[in-house]
């Protein structure tokens, strides 16, 4: 079956909804993307027209995006594209949803810190300087400032 995989880049728009579903986790939020082109004439840069998705993350990705997306921040998603046409209330919609396989920060327009989760062992998923107290406060010794 031939899929429309692609590639966006925008700003969350809508608080990632995370639901648990016998399906498994998923959470869903919507992404702004606008074009962005430059006029020569005026010498500035102007925004074109924004389109919307609905973002889909399933299982492990959406327990993730649940604990790392906020509303306004810039993002990349890649997955597979889905149009649907459907009839509510007597009128026609279509919308466009991404079933996302990977979701991540642009780090063109700033800075995060990943960290990285591993099930079945907490210790791992702490921040470093958690991690450093836990293991002198385990040896008796006060911890190493961080910074």
């Amino acid at each position: 079956m031939n899929e429309t995989l692609v590639t966006v880049v925008g700003n969350v728009a809508t608080t990632p909804v995370y639901r648990e579903l016998p399906s498994g986790p998923v959470a869903r939020f919507r992404l702004a993307v606008t074009s962005r082109y430059f006029d020569a004439a005026q010498n500035t840069w102007n925004d074109g027209h924004t389109n919307f998705f609905t973002v889909w993350a399933w299982r492990a990705l959406g327990t993730n995006v649940q604990g790392s997306v906020s509303v306004g921040e810039p993002v990349i998603v890649q997955g597979r594209l889905k149009v649907r046409d459907e009839e509510r209330g007597g009128q026609h919609w279509t919308s466009a949803d991404i079933e996302a396989l990977a979701v991540g920060h642009d780090l063109s327009r700033g800075t995060a810190a990943f960290r990285r989760v591993v099930k079945g062992n907490p210790a791992l998923t702490a921040p470093a300087a958690d991690r450093e107290a836990e293991i002198a406060g385990a040896r008796g010794k006060e911890p190493t400032p961080v910074g």
